[in-house]
């Protein structure tokens, strides 16, 4: 059996720095802790990559490739379980990504690409949630006021982008660290989701709580705010 090619080191150092990122966030994680996280010098460091914003552009190149591709299955939303597995996956990429969110306005602050593309990144997943909303009432499972798409397209974007930021203040210490990702994912997409409810049609409002009970018990210890994203749809059916 052929063995694999190995790694190039600039991949290497991209994954390394988005492990680092993502677990004490990007200002406290410095180009010489990557480097000793891979255990090679500094200098081999910036060869590749000769400033930290350069690895950070990097990153957020990945990212937002990887956005693009999965905004356009928004187009493939017919029903509350498409929308709900849309949601998520959004969720979990954010997850992989979460320094981004993590240290957002630090990093939009000093970094000036970021500052520009983020703009456009929020304008996409409007974008996107407008055609899932227009995919769910073409379904004729969701009725709203075409004057009130849009503002519940921002509402679910801001969920989406501030969701962890949001964990993080309810638990600063373990809120973002893997073992909870889960948790943190479900409750982030029921609560975007739950959004849609007051305009959605009885049986997908009730699939739509059906789904949230289904995942109550993936994190007990916050079943609390499981519940409490339940209620709205609880309410109206």
């Amino acid at each position: 059996m052929a063995k694999k090619a190995p790694r190039r080191t600039a991949q290497r150092i991209l994954e390394a720095a988005l492990d680092l990122f993502n677990r004490f966030g990007e200002p406290n994680v410095s180009t010489t802790l990557v480097a000793s996280e891979l255990n090679i010098s500094p200098g081999n460091l910036y060869y590749h990559y000769p400033a930290k914003e350069e690895l950070i552009n990097k990153l957020y190149e990945a990212y937002e490739a990887e956005l693009d591709e999965l905004l356009h299955a928004s187009e493939g939303v017919h029903d509350v379980e498409d929308a709900w597995f849309f949601m998520h996956s959004l969720f979990e990429l954010i997850w992989r990504y979460r320094f981004l969110y993590r240290d957002l306005n630090d990093l939009l602050s000093k970094n000036r690409r970021l500052e520009t593309q983020f703009q456009l990144v929020l304008k996409n997943k409007a974008r996107a949630i407008r055609q899932l909303i227009a995919g769910l009432s073409r379904a004729g499972h969701l009725e709203i006021d075409v004057h009130e798409v849009d503002t519940l397209a921002q509402s679910m974007v801001v969920v989406l982008t501030y969701w962890l930021s949001y964990e993080y203040v309810r638990n600063p210490r373990e809120a973002l660290e893997p073992e909870h990702a889960q948790g943190a994912l479900m409750r982030g997409g029921l609560h975007a989701l739950h959004l849609l409810a007051p305009y959605l049609g009885r049986e997908q409002r009730r699939h739509l709580l059906a789904l949230g009970n289904a995942y109550n018990g993936e994190d007990p210890g916050n079943s609390s705010s499981a519940g409490a994203a339940a209620s709205p749809v609880d309410m109206a059916v």
